[in-house]
């Protein structure tokens, strides 16, 4: 299955943030804690230069702990600052606070330098759809100043957003790039709703993802299902789950969609267990 979107807001969107980038002053980029890689925008770093730049691993709640704290590590050696958040609490934004005020008085320092008033830092907050950047703003905010929902696409234009007196956020539309190189990666993308289910087969995502969970997490697997030993293939496996979950149609037929829609909404809401979809050891 090869998927790729990019629709002409993001095209626009990559525009804007190019222009708005000359009066930014840190890059926030938030990244999902079971994609690590995939949901690195790779044109990124070239956008936003030598640029003060913070990785925000989002959803570590529902990623596996090992890999996540596998992944800030070598994120934070080869990339950027990464922290860990949860974007339904503020557990890991304490961090990205405090370097937001270091580089606010940095900022300072120089303004008064060249004899200028200080102004608040500016800070550009990127990330691919549906990935929790405005909820990540509005913790830091402390309040509901950007739309948020559980799907991709909500945001369609930049905001600002004001965070005390020394920091200002600018909240930009979920951002992909035109071509995925590796066909994983628009499908781990896929599968984790950062792109639109409606532009999808969910059959051959949900089959991926059991036959992924069928290798890497066989255990967690067997507990969702309630199975003591799993079949011997994803097709067998998802007729089960459909069976059990009263996923049926005329003739007693598991209606194998309706199954693939079940098995990803409790993929994506934990229910599964807490899932990486990439390893820090599957690149060695």
């Amino acid at each position: 299955m090869t998927i790729q979107w990019y629709p002409g807001h993001m095209a626009k969107a990559k525009r804007e943030i190019s222009e708005r980038l000359k009066i930014i002053d840190i890059v926030l980029e938030i990244r999902d804690s079971r994609i690590p890689r995939a949901s690195g925008n790779p044109d990124l770093a070239a956008l936003i230069g030598g640029k003060t730049r913070i990785v925000v691993l989002n959803k570590a709640d529902l990623a596996d702990p090992v890999a996540t704290e596998g992944w800030r590590a070598a994120l934070s050696r080869d990339e950027a600052l990464t922290v860990e958040a949860d974007s339904r609490s503020v557990a890991g934004l304490r961090q990205v606070r405090a370097e937001a005020s270091a580089a606010a008085a940095r900022l300072s320092e120089r303004l008064a330098a060249r004899g200028r008033r200080p102004r608040p830092a500016r800070m550009l907050v990127v990330g691919v759809p549906n990935v929790g950047k405005s909820t990540i703003i509005n913790r830091l905010a402390q309040r509901g100043a950007a739309r948020t929902a559980d799907r991709p696409g909500v945001t369609r234009g930049q905001q600002w957003v004001t965070v005390g007196k020394s920091l200002e956020l600018l909240d930009t539309p979920g951002l992909l790039w035109p071509r995925f190189d590796d066909p994983e990666v628009g499908i781990k993308l896929a599968v984790t709703s950062a792109i639109d289910d409606r532009l999808t087969d969910v059959e051959e995502l949900c089959n991926w993802l059991i036959d992924f969970l069928m290798r890497r997490y066989p255990l967690e697997l067997s507990s969702y299902c309630g199975l003591d030993s799993l079949p011997s293939t994803p097709g067998e496996l998802i007729d089960r789950i459909g069976r059990l979950r009263g996923c049926l149609q005329s003739g007693d037929r598991v209606d194998s969609r309706r199954a693939a829609e079940v098995i990803l909404r409790d993929f994506r809401d934990g229910k599964i267990g807490r899932i990486s979809l990439e390893h820090p050891g599957d690149l060695q």
